[in-house]
């Protein structure tokens, strides 16, 4: 989400007169897009404005700004904080950019974090950044307003509000039409948007049929919105990508209470069984949080048990970092030492690569579609893509190119990635 966020600030300032720098030395604005979920990410935002200060040693004219969630939660305390900061500007503000930009210029500080109702950007045609040419993010929504206990989301980014259909589709058509294979809807619920009669379903098999030869894939749904409705459209259309990110958070139905989650374990099972029902290749990741507060060991036992049950091909997995302003941080206590947190986190790597190794086990012999994306990190002789089920293959380069579509025989396979060859 905060990727797509920079690419429409990119639009925004290009539209303003403003280009990239090719280095930081060169550049008059430096901008930090920032993500305020865990506290290591924003500790991360302000070693990274710490360590600028020597190039604003250098550049005198460099001013710095922080976008997105941590300046929202923030605010001008953030500027208190980090002295040489220049703006704060929240998520639903960025069209403020260039007058900020130019108020910094003039030597003032400023800050935007007003939250709207109605900003979707859907007028703006973002710029890729670092694009492949090949896959590309469309955000279809904004906002949440599930108010999960942990979660400053809700406080960071405001309610929910859905993008008009047609300018996805026009977006999506856009895209395939410069030479683009594969689309990626976003939101923080996408299975909650809707505009108008139209729902996320709908939404799904109208990007769909812009080309049977552009891969439509989403990110991330809740599970107490995904419909049976949604897995038929997946099942009818072939380049629907077969994955779906579903976090679970906790095995234990206490602590998912706690957390504010809207389901039980039972009915996330229930999902389960309703996604291999409909499309039993589709892969299945998730999230999962270690150590929330008051967590038991059995509850801990409850979130293994459950990984267990549905073997997960991925899942992101975290120890809890309590966030100012949640509910959780007024009112449950954080009371699971972080050694123990930390112990618990490790435990579930622990199963999830022995569970993931164990799935991609099962995929030597099969043969995959995949979409070239581009040379692997370990030699240029390799290719590298993905198939449908979002796994990575690597496989030698022989006459495939990026941008195209080849059939790859699994012949060999680590925890993270499948090894192949080219069956054509």
């Amino acid at each position: 989400m905060n990727f797509a966020d920079s690419e429409v600030v990119g639009a925004i300032l290009r539209d303003a007169g403003h280009c990239l720098a090719e280095s930081v030395d060169g550049a008059d604005f430096v901008l930090i897009n920032t993500c305020a979920i865990r506290d290591n990410a924003e500790q991360r935002v302000r070693h990274r404005v710490r360590e600028l200060r020597a190039q604003q040693g250098r550049n005198k004219r460099l001013r710095i700004g922080i976008l997105g969630c941590m300046a929202e939660r923030l605010q001008s305390r953030l500027m208190a904080e980090e002295d040489n900061v220049s703006f704060v500007c929240g998520p639903d503000s960025y069209r403020r950019l260039p007058q900020l930009m130019a108020q910094v210029r003039e030597g003032q500080r400023g800050a935007e974090v007003e939250l709207s109702t109605t900003e979707t950007y859907a007028d703006i045609e973002p710029v890729r950044l670092a694009s492949n040419g090949i896959s590309a993010y469309i955000s279809i929504m904004r906002g949440c307003q599930n108010y999960c206990s942990y979660c400053v989301v809700p406080y960071t980014r405001g309610r929910e509000r859905s993008r008009d259909p047609q300018t996805i589709v026009a977006e999506a058509r856009g895209l395939f039409e410069r030479g683009y294979k594969e689309v990626t809807l976003l939101g923080q619920n996408v299975n909650s948007y809707r505009f108008d009669n139209v729902g996320f379903p709908e939404l799904m098999a109208m990007v769909a049929e812009v080309s049977s030869l552009l891969r439509v894939r989403f990110a991330t749904s809740h599970p107490k919105d995904l419909s049976n409705e949604l897995l038929e459209v997946m099942a009818r259309y072939p380049n629907i990508c077969r994955c779906i990110h579903l976090p679970v958070q906790s095995g234990s139905n206490r602590m998912l209470k706690l957390m504010n989650r809207k389901y039980t374990v039972e009915w996330y099972l229930d999902r389960m069984a309703a996604i291999r029902h409909y499309m039993p290749d589709c892969s299945i990741t998730t999230d999962v949080i270690a150590g929330f507060c008051s967590e038991t060991l059995e509850d801990h036992e409850a979130t293994l048990e459950l990984f267990r049950k549905v073997r997960y091909d991925y899942a992101y997995m975290f120890k809890y970092s309590q966030r100012e302003g949640t509910y959780a941080a007024k009112h449950l206590p954080d009371d699971i030492a972080d050694e123990e947190k930390t112990r618990r986190l490790n435990e579930i790597i622990a199963l999830q690569g022995q569970i993931a190794l164990e799935n991609n086990r099962q995929e030597v012999g099969r043969e995959y579609e995949v979409l070239v994306e581009g040379e692997s990190h370990r030699s240029k002789e390799q290719l590298f893509g993905r198939n449908s089920q979002n796994k990575v293959l690597v496989f030698d380069r022989r006459d495939a190119v990026p941008g195209t579509y080849r059939k790859v025989k699994v012949t060999d396979c680590t925890a993270a990635t499948l090894i192949g060859e080219l069956c054509d």
